[in-house]
């Protein structure tokens, strides 16, 4: 009996064990994940966005590094990433705090901030950066008039410098700035392990009061062996909808000739997608616009008659009229 008491005694401290070790496990802090990274924060003056964009050999960086709020701020928060940076830093700034301020108050209170690589920039423009002494080599930030790059973990010391040149020097909206800070920060060799994921986040100058509203962009590359590139082919592909939308603004406003710039615009930036031209071509038939519709069902028919089969399940959703003349001069193109 006390044999048996002891296997059993054993038993349970063994599984005592392993489930204390896969609580442990699961419960690691996330700031001990070494993200270790290359990334920019900025402000446009003129519209007032902010915007976050990042590369790193970490899979899913978008998920921990940027963070951003309209009429607020932004920070990136990398290296040994300690993401409370992110929500942390944005509430301080939303009470009043300056961006050196919130970044102070957050290191003081960390234990970890030699391993840390934090920025932050607030509504009035003001940039705060720190890399910690820990952070694995090359490592370093550039701070610059309404933006901050930094990076750790590079192949070389040009990267930063190289990516503050490039956000300064590149014509364009706060995302082809961005972009072309992290294409510079590749081409100077990056992260030195490799590349794996990237993200590009922007909110709109004025907050609307419902968070995603604000969003202007949220793109993300989770795991990709080029992720530069997918997020270069996902910038124009959200141009293309922006555009998409434009049009569809104006088609309620009536202004067809309008619409139909912002259409094409659409299709310019995405010409591989069927999509975005049948939804135009539904657009204007709908609103009595036929002749102009028709040769675009035409064209879209011809590369894939999917659509054919799918434009008379639009009658019940009213989406296009309870017209079978209308609905027969469309399936005949």
């Amino acid at each position: 009996m006390i044999m048996i008491n002891q296997k059993i005694l054993t038993l349970f401290s063994v599984l005592w064990l392993m489930v204390l070790s896969t609580h442990l496990l699961a419960t690691e802090p996330p700031h001990y994940r070494p993200v270790s990274t290359y990334s920019i924060i900025a402000f446009d003056p003129e519209t007032r966005e902010f915007g976050v964009a990042v590369q790193s050999h970490w899979f899913s960086v978008g998920s921990l590094v940027p963070w951003a709020q309209a009429g607020v701020g932004a920070v990136a928060t990398q290296s040994f990433v300690k993401a409370d940076y992110g929500p942390d830093g944005l509430e301080r700034m939303k009470n009043g705090y300056t961006a050196n301020k919130a970044l102070k108050e957050l290191l003081a209170e960390d234990d970890g901030e030699a391993l840390r690589q934090v920025a932050m920039i607030d509504i009035n423009g003001n940039v705060a950066a720190h890399t910690g002494d820990k952070c694995i080599q090359a490592a370093g930030h550039q701070i610059g008039k309404t933006y901050s790059v930094q990076a750790n973990m590079m192949e070389k010391e040009t990267v930063w410098p190289a990516m503050a040149r490039a956000f300064e020097n590149t014509q364009g909206d706060l995302a082809d700035r961005m972009m072309a800070a992290l294409e510079a920060a590749e081409a100077e060799g990056g992260d030195i392990r490799g590349k794996q994921s990237a993200a590009m986040l922007i909110v709109s100058g004025e907050p609307t009061g419902v968070q995603w509203k604000d969003v202007v962009l949220d793109l993300r590359i989770d795991d990709h062996a080029n992720p530069l590139r997918q997020l270069r082919r996902l910038i124009r592909i959200h141009r293309a909808y922006q555009h998409a939308n434009r049009g569809d603004f104006l088609m309620e406003k009536n202004d067809i000739t309008g619409a139909l710039k912002e259409y094409e615009s659409a299709t310019n930036f995405y010409p591989e997608n069927l999509e975005l031209p049948f939804w135009t071509a539904v657009t204007l038939a709908s609103s009595g616009e036929v002749e102009k519709a028709l040769p675009i069902f035409r064209s879209i028919f011809q590369r894939d008659e999917r659509w054919k089969r799918f434009t008379p399940r639009l009658v019940r959703s009213e989406l296009l009229p309870d017209d079978k003349k209308l609905i027969k001069r469309i399936l005949n193109q």
